[in-house]
């Protein structure tokens, strides 16, 4: 694990980071930025994400080195004065530590259905643009167990900054894929045994937990959000088996996406170690 003490970001070794304010860049070069030292923990500790470096200063360095150790030999550690990467991330949300990870490469929704054979709960999305929702949706998916996140069009990136931040690295563990063939890939899970329900406030949806109580044991759902304004499109609902609404007080007509998504999971496919708080 070679450590290289960098006094200035010029320096041609650390210019990966000089693209951290540019998420475009960032996919161009097919990498993605971990900010934090939670976030950076998960990625180096609990994550399938290859780490390309680390830039730390000496503080955050010492606060990860039960991860940053042996076991990560070969992977370098840029070692940085205190206060040099605010010029670069701006606010000190990173509190001295960040890295570069690697994407992977695009997997098909067929392809990720065949790799999780035992998948039962998943959360499906359409046009969820905002980077705060996309990374609630991952930490509740991670907290009440969802198998993977299926990522439909004109979604913001699972791994733009700002969502891996929010979800508290949940984007790291969390398996996710690219529906990119939109709404056909909808089939794909129902020819995969999912049953997929909308969710929407219409009056005529379906009470979710009438429909929860008439779900057997094991049964495959897939809980499909749409939009922060709009919600689902027509094309998406149509594809949809179920519609269903969550009921809310007497004038409140939406909720957040993400918290309409950590409800229908939670609803839907409770995990057996559910505890009520």
């Amino acid at each position: 694990m070679p450590i290289v003490r960098v006094e200035t970001l010029d320096d041609e070794r650390v210019a990966d980071y000089r693209h951290v304010p540019d998420p475009e860049l960032l996919r161009r070069g097919e990498i993605f930025v971990a900010e934090g030292r939670l976030v950076v923990r998960a990625l180096l500790a609990q994550s399938g994400f290859r780490a390309r470096s680390l830039l730390l200063t000496e503080t955050a360095y010492a606060g990860l080195a039960d991860v940053v150790g042996p076991r990560l030999a070969g992977l370098p550690v840029f070692i940085v004065p205190a206060g040099a990467i605010e010029p670069l991330a701006g606010f000190n949300i990173h509190r001295g530590c960040l890295a570069i990870g690697e994407r992977p490469a695009p997997v098909s929704v067929r392809s990720a259905l065949e790799a999780m054979p035992g998948a039962r709960r998943l959360a499906v999305l359409e046009r969820v643009g905002n980077a705060d929702n996309m990374g609630g949706i991952f930490r509740n998916a991670a907290a009440f167990g969802a198998d993977a996140v299926f990522v439909g069009p004109g979604c913001c990136d699972p791994l733009y900054r700002k969502a891996i931040r929010v979800s508290m690295g949940a984007a790291l563990r969390v398996p996710f894929c690219h529906a990119g063939d939109w709404p056909a890939d909808l089939d794909a899970l129902r020819g995969a045994g999912f049953t997929v329900a909308a969710l929407t406030p219409a009056d005529a949806a379906l009470d979710i937990g009438a429909f929860a109580g008439t779900l057997a044991p094991g049964t495959k759902v897939a809980v499909l959000a749409g939009s922060e304004g709009d919600g689902l499109t027509p094309a998406a609902k149509a594809c949809a088996d179920v519609a269903l609404r969550i009921p809310m007080a007497p004038g409140t007509d939406s909720l957040n996406v993400a918290t309409a998504v950590a409800i229908a999971l939670h609803r839907l496919h409770p995990p057996p170690e559910a505890r009520s708080l």
